[in-house]
């Protein structure tokens, strides 16, 4: 019996990551063809109808492409952080509620932080091990952002989970079925919303691979396969936060429509932004997320447990 519960799970997850793998696939048309409009231009159109089939065909070159590596490079390392780094990516996606198949997280948070943590170490191996100044001067930058954000990101959502008093996914869809939280958090929204730009390297927060100074970052030595891995990665952490900031902010989780529809709002605000908004200076990254969004949060949370505290007593 244990041993088909197992086998269950293993193919509703791999069922799951399939269905992420598509989307990513589709998020980068998507994105193509967003940012070809707001530019008055087309985007991919020519591969199949409407450019629907440009994914498959991106996918099938880069994997059929050579793989290269510089020479002075620390091989093992250059060549196995995109794929921790696209694991990484495809782990989180565990936490995704389901009533049926899945694990179900009592402490979803928790594994979420651990996680996206992680994240950072790949990013900082790919630039290092690259062995190229520009690769890991966007490795190093790259780092300092993320862990600047981390911090405001978790204070955000402790203020969220006084709120619940839960690590659990499940129970957000329990306390958001009269009211979503957004309503009752907007400025924190907005914050999350920023942080999730900066934690998924996404314009205006694109230092790790700020092309006019950086030519690509900490990915610049990478090509084909590699290349392919990071790019994957990225994207499914950006399908990741949009359902993330549904989950949270609007309404919980719920096997309709609705809520993928939500998701694919929020990941179009990702492709919306990147077409609207320049590079931030780095320095004044630094100081938003120290100076602005570590106060903010903080001051938000000691509101909402004052708030809990009047209403519990």
């Amino acid at each position: 019996m244990i041993f088909k519960d197992l086998l269950m799970f293993f193919l509703g997850y791999l069922l799951m990551i399939l269905g992420v793998l598509i989307g990513v696939a589709f998020l980068t048309l998507l994105e193509r063809k967003v940012l070809g409009y707001i530019q008055i231009r087309k985007g991919p159109n020519k591969v199949g109808l409407m450019g629907i089939l440009q994914p498959f065909s991106d996918a099938i070159k880069l994997f059929t492409k050579e793989q290269t590596y510089p020479l002075m490079s620390n091989y093992l390392s250059y060549y196995f952080s995109p794929i921790v780094s696209f694991i990484l990516s495809l782990m989180i996606w565990l936490l995704i509620p389901y009533y049926f198949n899945m694990i179900s997280f009592n402490l979803g948070i928790m594994f979420f932080l651990c996680c996206t943590s992680l994240g950072v170490y790949s990013v900082m191996i790919a630039g290092w091990s690259s062995n190229s100044n520009y690769a890991l001067l966007g490795g190093l930058r790259s780092v300092a952002q993320t862990i600047s954000y981390e911090v405001s990101l978790v204070l955000i959502m402790l203020s969220v989970i006084l709120f619940i008093l839960d690590f659990n996914l499940l129970m957000f869809k329990e306390y958001q079925n009269m009211i979503w939280f957004i309503f009752m958090m907007i400025p924190l929204s907005l914050c999350w919303f920023s942080s999730s730009l900066a934690e998924t390297n996404r314009t205006p927060f694109d230092f790790a691979e700020g092309e006019s100074e950086l030519v690509s970052g900490f990915n610049v030595e990478y090509s084909s396969g590699g290349f392919a891995l990071i790019f994957m990665a990225e994207y499914s952490s950006i399908l990741f936060m949009s359902m993330f900031f549904s989950l949270i902010y609007l309404g919980g989780f719920n096997l309709s429509l609705m809520f993928y529809m939500k998701l694919s709002f929020i990941s179009f605000l990702f492709l919306w932004v990147r077409g609207t908004l320049p590079r931030y200076r780095y320095d004044k990254l630094m100081y938003l997320a120290w100076k602005s969004y570590l106060p903010v949060s903080l001051n938000f949370m000691i509101f909402f447990m004052g708030l809990i505290l009047i209403i519990n007593f």
